[in-house]
């Protein structure tokens, strides 16, 4: 009996945990879109230290950005790098960004294209686009224009301006057969993924 109640109020104090860095981290974000950016910081660095993910990438924005702190891009990274590895996809792309800049590490195509990868992956539209960008030109991959007008495709569909732009001016340069084999692409990576959202068991 006694470890049944010791279980209990175990949930019980993690779930007060929870609802109150929910809490902090409601009131950091709408001090930050309202540009109250010191109180914002007070609000994000207890809870990325804590090990939030959404606070450690707002705080990487803050860093990259210099808003309510010194612009430190390296700042920036550690903390895009530590919400990337808990799963954050903004953070994610955000990180492959960097690498591809070489803002507060040295450039890397290679590393920048394998965290464009990992975020567009899982769907942003912001992330596809960068990886279209990096087949356009061939940077960390080889040149692929179909691979570049598949990933402007999708992330247009999500309705991403700069994707769209760039898929009409990718076109441009391929042939009928490669933009439809790009477009080929683009509906197969849609219905893998759709498939995956519907399955019961994980997708490889």
């Amino acid at each position: 009996m006694r470890i049944f109640l010791t279980a209990f109020l175990a949930i019980i104090i993690i779930s007060s945990m929870a609802s109150s860095s929910w809490a902090d981290l409601k009131e950091a974000l709408e001090a930050y879109y309202n540009n109250r950016y010191g109180v914002a910081l007070q609000e994000f660095q207890p809870l990325a230290e804590e090990g939030v993910a959404e606070a450690q990438f707002y705080l990487g924005v803050m860093y990259a950005k210099g808003r309510g702190v010194p612009q430190n891009y390296t700042e920036a990274v550690r903390w895009y790098r530590l919400a990337a590895e808990h799963g954050f996809v903004k953070a994610m792309s955000n990180l492959g960004s960097m690498y591809s800049k070489g803002n507060g590490l040295p450039k890397d195509y290679a590393l920048a294209v394998r965290w464009y990868q990992d975020a567009a992956d899982q769907d942003l539209p912001e992330a596809q686009y960068n990886l279209g960008v990096m087949y356009k030109e061939g940077k960390g991959v080889p040149r692929d224009l179909v691979k570049a007008y598949m990933w402007f495709n999708l992330s247009a569909g999500q309705g991403y301006e700069d994707a769209n732009r760039a898929r009409v001016l990718v076109a441009r340069m391929m042939t009928p057969e490669e933009i439809a084999q790009g477009q080929r692409l683009a509906r197969e990576w849609r219905d893998k993924k759709e498939g995956c959202s519907q399955a019961t068991a994980p997708c490889p």
